[in-house]
């Protein structure tokens, strides 16, 4: 999946496959992970938020399945 690079001290890049309704989260410590059913509002919101990392950290992580990708 293509990832953009976001300003932010948390987030590195973010993707989003609408037809699947992936999320996908590179973080600035490397880690990747994959969020799922996560409807375009959320990632329209995500993007534009101020600050990404809080808007993350409260409305993404702990609302949706995710796995961590290798």
């Amino acid at each position: 999946m293509l990832r953009n690079r976001v300003l932010s001290q948390l987030l590195k890049a973010i993707g989003y496959d609408a037809n699947s309704k992936t999320l996908e989260v590179q973080f600035r410590n490397g880690g990747i992970f994959q969020y799922f059913a996560v409807p375009v509002t959320v990632y329209d919101r995500l993007i534009h938020a101020d600050s990404k990392g809080r808007f993350f950290s409260t409305q993404v992580r702990p609302h949706f399945k995710f796995r961590r990708l290798e």
